[in-house]
């Protein structure tokens, strides 16, 4: 593998920065917090950083409404302060991935002050504005994520405005080809500073439809969702933007994207968007960020990128079990009581799985999700789907560093989010004495994982695929990897139909054992180890 395809099978760990370490002690991550924690970020045996947002923003959505592309906000530090960020995780050997959110600004942003004025200003086509319909309302019924419709009326020009989200989140028009080249200067802008590469946010959300349909109904639980969003996100011209993009970041050295996707068919964008080597390097969707994790969901989504019949082999998925925008695993899939050995078995999982993978901060500590009670959210889209929905607060609290100090070692000051309590117990300090932490773990099974070209690389055949159990065959060249997982509450013994002839080194969550042909797990076990062994007939049922 060429030193350019260092993203390949790479692990990413997430940064939020206004929840990681706080530096000047006003309550709020920084960037100088970030820089000093980077060394712990190096030890976990990570490829790279994906920094969230750090832009000048008006913090509606918290830096994901952008009022300036190219700076800092006072909150984070200043550029000086960045360019030290990216100088120290370079010198550690850590690439930076930054965000980009391309598809929408603040409302305080210039070009959007500017293309507000008027019909006729330089800048009038640079954002979607349609006319009313005759008795008033907005011209179709598309609507937003954040709650209520997704257009806002300007008197200023006497028409409507898009926003998929906040009102003060106008989207940009990029059947405008003046918005996709100053997008362009953007990218460029800060690859020349030396970023690794780029998170692109919403990515399937560029281009809308030009006739302005109505999208058909389906059923719900919110407004936004009791749409199927064929107009208004997902257009063809999508993909001669994002090789547009691509060809940029060939301009430079050893450089990549990964693409966020939200959409219904999600899979099909995965594979559409980074299909080739002209199109995105890797892309992830919410596939495994919501309640499914079973066997035969997880082998269902490896499949296609084996499969030359969908293009899947010419295309490079990444996967993520958490992030800021979802509740951590640890709740989600193990519960409010998770065990060390559930939250390791899901670090074990996720570094099993084909692809290039995310690590989202605490998620190597076994954090459960928090519970912020509504009149303490801060996110705005928790308050506009409480209580069905209760938002993104509880992944956002304040990373814990040290037990026993104030906020958790985060900050001096008052954390902007409140302080979990319980994450005490789960401090970084704390997991760095214990031998069998999940902090410990995770930094064994991803030196192990570096270790095994099979594991970043390699197919991934399953052998044995059931309602609880998850055994596979990774292969690169002459080299793999069995791993089997138990996904259940109940011990497991199957057959592989093959002597697995087990040898080297081994990752173990649990009690679970292979046996010649047989493997033996635990409930909530585990097992990868290296092996070598026939190749077997295909997936199966046997236990």
């Amino acid at each position: 593998m060429s030193s350019s395809d260092w993203w390949r099978g790479a692990v990413l760990y997430q940064i939020y920065p206004r929840s990681f370490a706080d530096a000047n002690g006003d309550g709020i991550g920084d960037l100088a917090g970030a820089t000093a924690c980077l060394d712990y970020v190096a030890s976990l045996g990570v490829d790279g950083v994906w920094l969230s947002p750090f832009f000048p923003s008006p913090m509606r959505d918290f830096s994901y409404d952008v009022s300036d592309f190219r700076g800092v906000d006072p909150i984070f530090g200043t550029l000086a302060d960045f360019d030290r960020l990216l100088a120290r995780a370079h010198e550690l050997g850590l690439k930076l991935i930054i965000d980009q959110i391309w598809s929408h600004t603040a409302l305080e942003h210039a070009w959007f002050a500017e293309s507000r004025a008027s019909r006729d200003n330089p800048r009038a086509d640079w954002y979607v504005w349609a006319e009313a319909r005759p008795d008033g309302t907005p011209p179709n019924n598309w609507q937003s994520w954040m709650g209520g419709p997704a257009w806002t009326w300007e008197p200023r020009r006497r028409q409507y405005y898009l926003h998929n989200f906040l009102p003060e989140m106008p989207d940009l028009n990029f059947h405008c080809p003046a918005v996709q080249e100053a997008i362009l200067e953007v990218a460029r802008y800060w690859l020349d500073r030396g970023v690794d590469g780029f998170r692109l946010d919403t990515s399937n959300f560029y281009f809308h439809s030009r006739g302005l349909e109505d999208n058909p109904a389906q059923k719900g639980d919110s407004p936004a969702q009791m749409q199927r969003n064929v107009y208004n996100i997902c257009q063809p011209e999508n993909l001669p933007f994002l090789e547009r993009v691509r060809k940029v970041l060939d301009g430079y050295r050893d450089r990549m994207t990964i693409a966020e996707i939200s959409s219904a068919n999600s899979l099909e964008r995965m594979l559409e968007y980074t299909r080739g080597n002209t199109r995105l390097h890797t892309a992830y969707s919410f596939l495994l960020l919501g309640k499914r994790y079973d066997p035969p969901f997880i082998a269902e989504l490896m499949q296609p990128w084996q499969d030359e019949s969908t293009g899947g082999s010419r295309s490079w998925p990444a996967w993520a079990f958490s992030n800021h925008d979802t509740m951590r695993p640890a709740t989600r899939w193990a519960g409010p009581d998770a065990t060390a050995q559930r939250c390791q078995q899901l670090i074990a999982l996720l570094g099993f799985l084909r692809g290039t993978i995310v690590l989202y901060q605490g998620e190597e500590l076994g954090l459960p999700e928090s519970e912020v009670p509504f009149e303490q959210l801060q996110d705005p889209y928790g308050k506009a789907n409480w209580p069905l929905n209760k938002g993104r607060d509880g992944c956002r609290t304040p990373m814990p560093w040290r037990a026993g100090a104030h906020a958790g070692g985060f900050t001096s000051g008052t954390p902007w989010l409140g302080f979990d309590e319980r994450y005490r117990a789960l401090a970084v300090d704390v997991q760095e004495a214990e031998e069998r932490s999940t902090l410990n773990f995770t930094r064994q099974l991803l030196a192990h994982r570096r270790m095994h070209a099979e594991l970043r690389l390699g197919s991934f055949e399953p052998i044995v695929c059931d309602e609880a159990v998850l055994a596979v065959m990774r292969r690169h060249g002459v080299n793999a990897s069995l791993g089997a997982f138990n996904l259940g509450p109940a011990g497991r013994s199957c057959d592989l139909g093959f002597d697995a002839n087990t040898s080297g080194p081994r990752i173990v969550v649990g009690d679970a054992t292979i046996d010649g042909q047989r493997v033996v797990l635990s409930p909530w076990s585990g097992l990868i180890i290296s092996a070598q062994a026939a190749r077997p007939a295909g997936p199966s049922g046997r236990s």
